[in-house]
């Protein structure tokens, strides 16, 4: 896949930022634009943490069990 010569060097950049590589941010981008494609009405912020939450439930010893009641 050609990319263009902007879009690569934004890549460079925010991947710097975020300690990623330039695919990991393509790929990151990619998967916010298409969660945000599908779902327009919730805010940026609210799919970010979802990606989070869904990050963090990989990681079984930092989960608890909610109590009802």
């Amino acid at each position: 896949m050609k990319l263009s010569d902007s879009l690569a060097q934004q890549a460079k950049l925010y991947a710097a930022v975020s300690h990623w590589s330039v695919p990991k941010q393509i790929e990151y981008w990619r998967r916010i634009g298409k969660l945000a494609e599908e779902n327009p009405d919730l805010p940026f912020s609210f799919i970010q943490e979802t990606l989070l939450a869904l990050e963090e439930s990989k990681d079984s010893e930092n989960l608890t069990p909610y109590q009802f009641g």
